[in-house]
């Protein structure tokens, strides 16, 4: 049954109450719970370099990072309360707005390069501070996908209807690409995933990604031999690439750092807050904390985490199958997979399995953009899980209703 993706006035449901706030799947919220207990156990072990070279304490850097973290569970419970058919028409403008940020981040960005982050990741905004406008794109962008895949779906196969939705995500791509291949990749091959199982022409399809994987290539390689603003960070794909294939155990970096965290913890691990290589790692609270997880608890400890993410997977998709109307079906697989999807590039790249990305560890690193993002896709997730109970309760109350009835 799909449902109605017009304009509707948002507002909370009057049977809104902090005392019975968490709605949703029971154990998306359990396996949530884990997830920052981690967040905020692994961060406090591994922030320490951090704080020293943003001129912090320890002490202030983990204080930023659990306000973050409480943020996070606030926006999760608002959303979750919300009908999450209104994000429907709420989608288009986040799109446009997430497009409006990163154009921005694109000619402004390189005024925060000073952060580390790279030219044209970051913006500051007023009130706000550092902003990342590429995690705010990524959710947006899914939803607003999920909106167009629901309301075109008879049109779908036709090139008119599949050649406008690819040049909408491939816009935001654009924007993307030149600063974060990586965010890039992952919101092309996850908005491709939901057009194929929407589904959109085979053929179409088949075409449009062998032709914008061969263009891609094209663009690293011209970026690596020619001087391209467009593609200036070409040469660092490369280079990461390079020193993947010909890894170097002498030369101390991050990847070789964090190799030697996941063989140092072994089983069981050295004990939480015994870390020796995030005193060392510029990244540790960050692009490679899986590493010090599995340095600190093994790879018990290492284990277990792969495992929340694989049944937080698991239960999005429930609640995916589960779904009655497209736009949420799309909506809640589009996010489950992106959560999934980034968390396996951060834990393959932690354990030396892929190139280096710079990808976070969803709802474990710290971060402010990154984390509040992750949270506000778990919390439409939510909103779609509340719905379908909701629509049981009421399947059972009309069913008692009619037993009493006949009695």
């Amino acid at each position: 049954m799909a449902e109605n993706t017009g304009k509707k006035k948002f507002s909370l449901p009057s049977s809104f109450s902090l005392l019975n706030s968490f709605k949703g799947d029971r154990a998306i919220w359990i396996i949530f719970f884990f997830l920052t207990v981690a967040s905020l156990v692994s961060v406090f072990s591994s922030i320490g370099y951090e704080a020293v070279t943003t001129h912090r304490t320890p002490g202030n850097a983990f204080f930023r990072h659990t306000m973050f973290v409480i943020a996070t569970y606030l926006l999760v419970i608002i959303l979750s309360n919300f009908d999450y058919r209104r994000f429907a028409p709420a989608s288009w403008i986040g799109y446009l707005l997430s497009v409006v940020l990163l154009i921005v981040a694109f000619v402004l960005g390189h005024e925060d390069a000073a952060s580390g982050s790279g030219m044209g990741r970051w913006i500051r905004l007023p009130l706000v501070g550092r902003f990342q406008p590429s995690e705010f794109a990524k959710v947006v962008l899914v939803v607003y996908l999920a909106r167009t895949l629901a309301m075109k779906k008879t049109e779908l196969r036709e090139w008119k209807v599949f050649r406008n939705i690819v040049l909408t995500t491939l816009l935001v791509v654009a924007l993307i690409f030149p600063q974060n291949f990586s965010t890039a990749a992952i919101i092309a091959v996850i908005c491709f995933v939901m057009m194929r199982i929407a589904p959109v022409d085979a053929r179409h399809w088949r075409l449009t990604v062998i032709g914008l994987v061969a263009f891609g290539l094209l663009l690293v390689f011209l970026g690596s031999h020619f001087e391209i603003p467009y593609l200036s960070r070409a040469n660092t794909w490369s280079s990461r690439v390079d020193k993947w294939l010909n890894f170097d155990e002498d030369e101390l970096s991050q990847e070789s750092m964090a190799r030697m965290a996941v063989a140092s913890g072994r089983f069981f691990g050295v004990g939480v807050g015994s870390t020796v290589q995030a005193r060392l790692m510029t990244q540790a609270n960050n692009d490679m904390i899986y590493s010090i997880i599995i340095e600190e608890t093994g790879m018990l400890g290492g284990i277990s985490v792969f495992l929340l993410y694989l049944f937080l997977y698991i239960r999005c998709m429930r609640v995916a199958w589960r779904c009655k109307g497209d736009f949420g079906r799309m909506t809640v697989f589009g996010l489950g997979t992106m959560i999934f999807l980034q968390a396996c590039i951060h834990m393959s790249v932690s354990v030396g399995a892929m190139p280096v990305t710079g990808q976070t560890l969803p709802l474990i690193s710290s971060g402010g953009t990154a984390y509040l993002c992750t949270g506000m896709a778990v919390g439409i997730i939510q909103s779609v899980a509340f719905d379908q109970q909701r629509r049981t309760e009421n399947v059972h109350s009309k069913t008692e209703s009619e037993e009493k009835l006949k009695q």
